[in-house]
C-alpha cells in the first residue's frame, strides 16, 4: 500500500504500454498522492486526470530522430531538484521502468544526492503486445523461452550471434528494432533460419491504434516493403508469431494517426487545476 511519507521521495514507476486500464493499483495510488509528476511520451495522457489537483507536471518527452526530444541529464537534474524541495516526485515512463529505459542514469543520480526512491513495475510493451496481438510468447509446443532485445547498432551483431539468432527455437522479442528490420530479416534468412517461424510488428501496442503485421518470415519483406513502422513498435520473431492468425481477438481503429503526442519544442510544465 502507499503510505504517507514523511521525508521526499522519487517513485519510479511504469505507466504500461498504452492501454490506461494497464497501469498498476500502486502506480494509481501514486500517480493520486505525487505533488509533482515527470511524464514520458509513451503515457497516455488520460492517467493524468488522475493527479491531485494542484500537481505539477512535466512533460519529459523522448523521440528518436526528434531534436526536441529531452536529454537525460536534464531529466536527472529536475529529479534532483523537485524532490529536493521536499515533494514526492513520480518519475512516469511509458511500459515497465526496467525494460530499455534509462533507468539506470536516474537510479545512479538519486543514490548520488541520497534522495529516497521506489521502483514500481508495470506492464512492458512487450508482454502487452503480445497478449493484445493473441501471441502467446512460450505457447506449449511452439518456444520454451523468450529473449527481449534491441536492434538498433546492428554494427554491434557480429555475424555468430545473427547465425544462433536464425536456429534458436527461442521467441525473440525486439524492442527499437523497426528501422533496422529489413536488415535483420536479410541477415537472419541468409543464415537459414526455418520456414517454420512468422514475424509480427505491433504498432502503437494496446492503444485504439494498434496495428499488427504478420506474415511468415521468408514473405515477410516483400509483403511489407511499401510500408513504414510507426513507433513505438514491437517485433516478434518466432513459431508462436502465426498464432496472431488464430487468436486475434483486440479489435482496433485502424485509423493512421499516431497515439502518442510528439516531442514539442517547449519545455512544458502545467499545474492541475480544478
Amino acid at each position: 500500500m502507499v503510505k504517507k511519507l514523511s521525508t521526499p521521495k522519487v517513485i519510479l514507476a511504469g505507466a504500461g504500454p498504452g492501454d490506461p486500464d494497464l497501469i498498476t493499483v500502486k502506480t494509481l495510488r501514486y500517480l493520486k498522492a505525487a505533488d509533482v509528476l515527470i511524464v514520458d511520451r509513451l503515457v497516455d495522457q488520460s492517467l493524468l486526470s488522475h493527479a491531485k489537483l494542484g500537481a505539477k507536471i512535466y512533460f519529459v518527452g523522448k523521440e528518436g530522430g526528434n531534436p526536441c526530444s529531452f536529454t537525460q541529464e536534464s531529466i536527472n537534474l529536475l529529479l534532483v531538484e523537485e524532490s529536493k524541495l521536499g515533494r514526492l516526485v513520480l518519475r512516469l515512463k511509458g511500459g515497465d521502468v526496467s525494460f530499455f529505459s534509462n533507468v539506470l542514469s536516474e537510479l545512479e543520480t538519486l543514490v548520488a544526492n541520497n534522495i529516497p526512491y521506489e521502483i514500481v513495475p508495470g506492464v512492458t510493451a512487450a508482454s502487452g503486445a503480445a497478449a493484445y496481438a493473441g501471441i502467446p510468447l512460450t505457447a506449449r509446443g511452439f518456444a520454451s523461452s523468450v529473449r527481449f532485445l534491441t536492434y538498433t547498432h546492428p554494427e554491434l551483431i557480429d555475424e555468430n550471434q545473427i547465425k544462433e539468432l536464425a536456429s534458436t527455437e527461442d521467441t525473440l522479442v525486439l524492442y527499437m528494432a523497426s528501422k533496422n528490420l529489413q536488415l535483420l530479416l536479410t541477415q537472419l534468412l541468409k543464415n537459414e533460419i526455418s520456414e517454420e517461424k512468422w514475424v509480427a510488428v505491433v504498432e502503437q501496442a494496446t492503444t485504439p491504434n494498434q496495428k499488427v503485421f504478420s506474415y511468415p518470415v521468408k514473405e515477410f519483406l516483400s509483403a511489407t516493403r511499401k510500408i513504414r513502422f510507426r513507433s513505438p513498435s514491437i517485433i516478434v520473431v518466432g513459431k508462436v508469431a502465426k498464432l496472431h492468425q488464430q487468436f486475434d481477438w483486440f479489435k482496433a481503429s485502424n485509423s493512421a494517426e499516431s497515439f502518442f503526442l510528439t516531442v514539442q519544442p517547449n519545455f512544458l510544465n502545467t499545474a492541475k487545476v480544478a
